[in-house]
């Protein structure tokens, strides 16, 4: 059986990696389990001296975001009460952002919705040209419930974040860098250079100071009434017609959809 995620220790670096490039990495509640075991993994690996964590996905995309299959398995209990399933996607963003070591996200092809979560939880984003992002679940009926307004309002201001979660709609690599949503973009063939720059910088600091630094600077803003509050939108909205109409359309390819019905 494949492993849908991959992780290896390279040195001091930590190599976690999306392995469902068939499904454009789409996450799934399998995948969701192995990405959490692979950063306790990460732990142990801080402790036998690894000093950075990199975040990729295989194949053309780092990832399109929730397998949107999965919700057309949920029984009746589970949509009235949406709590515990939204908890533990927030816990997996949690332990990324948690993390004793600074992650790297490594970012190509499409980064959408609870993807771009995930990436927001991570220390830093660095991106090939062309790369698109998003955060979608609006045009689903949702909202992001990951810290997907929670992270993204502390890192790029409240209009530029109404702009993309309202719209739905989809930036390229150099706008989202313009916003400070990415800390860098590289042509494609330098990308990887431009990762291993980052690395050997980070690897000049003492590694708990780079820890204790991270924590400290998390810290300052509590994420938690914001996830709250995503948590608690999120069941209404997940109950509501709107959400069950646009999974349907986008999964039988009938996307975007009219949602005044006419």
């Amino acid at each position: 059986m494949s492993e849908l995620v991959k992780s290896q220790r390279l040195g001091e670096v930590f190599e976690i990696t999306l392995n469902r490039p068939d499904a454009r990495n789409a996450i799934n509640e399998a995948m969701q389990d192995e990405l959490s075991q692979a950063f306790e993994r990460a732990e142990r690996e801080f402790q036998a001296g690894a000093r950075v964590v990199l975040l990729r996905g295989a194949g053309r995309a780092f990832s399109a975001g929730i397998d949107l299959q999965q919700f057309l398995t949920l029984d009746a209990g589970l949509r009235d009460n949406l709590f515990p399933t939204t908890e533990r996607y927030q816990a997996l963003a949690n332990q990324v952002e948690r993390s004793s070591l600074p992650v790297i996200c490594v970012l190509q092809g499409y980064c959408l919705g609870m993807a771009l979560e995930l990436a927001l939880a991570c220390d830093f984003r660095i991106a090939a040209e062309r790369t698109k992002l998003g955060l979608p679940e609006t045009r689903l009926g949702i909202i992001p419930d990951v810290g997907g307004t929670t992270r993204l309002v502390k890192l790029i201001g409240v209009a530029k974040a109404k702009d993309l979660v309202l719209t739905g709609r989809h930036i390229e690599a150099s706008k989202a860098l313009e916003w400070g949503l990415l800390n860098a973009v590289y042509p494609k063939t330098e990308l990887e250079r431009g990762v291993a720059k980052l690395v050997e910088s980070l690897v000049a600091s003492a590694p708990l100071a780079v820890s204790y630094a991270k924590r400290v600077i998390n810290d300052i803003a509590d994420n938690s009434r914001g996830l709250h509050i995503e948590a608690w939108a999120q069941a209404q909205l997940f109950r509501s017609t709107d959400f069950q109409r646009a999974v349907g359309a986008m999964l039988s390819k009938q996307y975007p959809i009219d949602w005044q019905g006419k």
